[in-house]
């Protein structure tokens, strides 16, 4: 008889991110003294990029939101401007990807709204929007920005209709109507090609968003799905939920095949909607409810056992909702791989936590820092809505470790270029305004075309050289 020697190595799956750990910020990192919104609704609330943090506020007579410059922590005076222009309460905000100064909200006045915040904050209150979006014959719940094309932006409302918008011309270009109840959350794939969604009819559908047509539906009758997100290219699918045993859950799903769940894991017996949050840089899965503590994270793999849990990073302060700084945003040279901004509503109070990896080296971490999205956007809204698909255009983070910024406030040469052209813009009338954003769509795509022109000049230069280099050689 041959005996098989089994060794603990193999039952030990190694992992750089294991010892991956959560880092509260400190008072003096916190942001104080904001009137944090008391919507009821499932939703963040918070936004931030490396230039400002934007929280949904409580406010009479309208909806409101503040931005904060992201190098001005401390206590917020009671009189901070606000972007006030909405007519009803401000339900979702996001900021753009490609501009950090431009940002979509969305409203019980059922409107969305484009608004650009001049470089160094707001000095008095924001009225007069960029763009004001109408489409929705309730109120807009959600908003999301398309992840490679600037232009795209699509919105979500109670009237059960997703809305497609090219900002490029102001209007709605396609409405999705294939839900029968309120639209719970909105995911892209990474290249936008594809949109995950969760609704109120405990369905799960993925969507082609040009057509319309939905190309999957998973029908989760044992569970109640409340979030769904894309796990970058993985062709996978997460979304989290309650179970028929009203337990929180999590269920791996085929992008291609809806009928079964790949795996479902069970997560505690708590009533808060749990969110997820995924970096594709480093496929790894946070998961954070709300009313909760603590956020878990787990390591994603193609292969079983799919799901890996790492670690948990506890607090006794409970989460209203959390932003996420976006990946050329973090601290490179303390090797933070993700920064959440808590919303802590008891306390009115901000405060950053960063997943760090323990590393001691004076070195630039390639590993665990690969080339990340940029700032600059892959294509058109025309390109896209011919049916154009292109993956988010790649930026190295060595720089940002070069020339570290303790505030974290490291703008692209994008960033300045843009300011540089609409930061005196306030007392502009909405009409100007409008054509200006076109403008800077435009001279996007420019760009881009001159890019691929010279691209092309180059490798044909190079062919010249390489010809004559051969008639000499003759």
């Amino acid at each position: 008889m041959t005996k098989v020697k089994m060794s603990w190595h193999s039952m030990y799956r190694s992992s750089k991110f294991r010892h991956v750990y959560g880092n509260a910020g400190s008072r003096e990192q916190c942001y104080e003294g904001i009137p944090i919104t008391h919507s009821v609704h499932d939703n963040h609330f918070c936004a931030v990029n490396p230039k400002f943090l934007a929280v949904v506020t409580e406010s009479a007579g309208g909806g409101a939101f503040l931005v904060i410059p992201l190098h001005k922590p401390g206590r917020i005076d009671p009189h901070h401007p606000k972007v006030c222009g909405h007519q009803g309460s401000v339900m979702d905000i996001k900021w753009s990807p490609f501009m950090d100064n431009i940002i979509a909200s969305s409203s019980e006045d059922c409107t969305v709204r484009i608004w650009q915040i001049p470089d160094g904050g707001l000095r008095r209150n924001m009225t007069e929007a960029l763009m004001i979006l109408i489409g929705h014959s309730r109120r807009a719940g959600l908003i999301e920005w398309h992840p490679t094309c600037s232009g795209i932006l699509i919105s979500a409302g109670y009237d059960c209709k997703i809305l497609i918008w090219n900002l490029e011309e102001g209007v709605a270009v396609k409405m999705i109507d294939s839900h029968p109840n309120v639209i719970l959350c909105m995911s892209f794939n990474t290249d936008g090609s594809l949109l995950a969604t969760s609704c109120k009819d405990k369905k799960l559908r993925i969507i082609d968003p040009r057509s319309g047509k939905v190309l999957q539906e998973a029908d989760c009758k044992s569970t109640r799905v409340n979030r769904v997100v894309f796990l970058g290219n993985l062709k996978r699918v997460l979304t989290t939920g309650v179970s028929r045993w009203n337990t929180r859950q999590i269920a791996l799903w085929d992008q291609e095949d809806l009928s079964a769940p790949i795996t479902e894991e069970e997560i505690d017996g708590l009533s808060g909607v749990l969110f997820p949050f995924y970096d594709a840089d480093t496929h790894m899965l946070y998961l954070a409810g709300k009313g909760d503590g603590n956020i878990r994270y787990y390591e994603v793999s193609a292969e079983k056992p799919f799901l890996q849990f790492l670690m948990e990073f506890r607090s006794p302060a409970p989460q209203k909702g959390l932003g996420v700084m976006p990946k050329r945003g973090v601290d490179v040279s303390e090797c933070e791989i993700f920064r959440f901004y808590k919303l802590v509503t008891l306390k009115g109070l901000v405060e950053p936590i960063s997943m760090i990896v323990p590393r001691r080296s004076e070195t630039y971490q390639e590993d665990i820092f690969p080339m990340t999205a940029g700032t600059e956007s892959a294509l058109s809204a025309a390109e896209w809505l011919s049916g154009i698909d292109r993956g988010p255009l790649l930026i190295s983070l060595k720089e940002a470790y070069k020339r570290p910024n303790p505030a974290g406030l490291r703008a692209s040469k994008w960033d300045r270029r843009t300011v540089k052209g609409i930061d005196l813009l306030e007392n502009i009338s909405p009409n100007t305004d409008k054509e200006l954003l076109k403008m800077v769509y435009k001279q996007q795509d420019e760009i881009r075309k001159l890019k691929d022109e010279l691209g092309k000049k180059d490798e044909r230069i190079q062919q010249l050289e390489l010809e004559l280099k051969n008639l000499r050689n003759t």
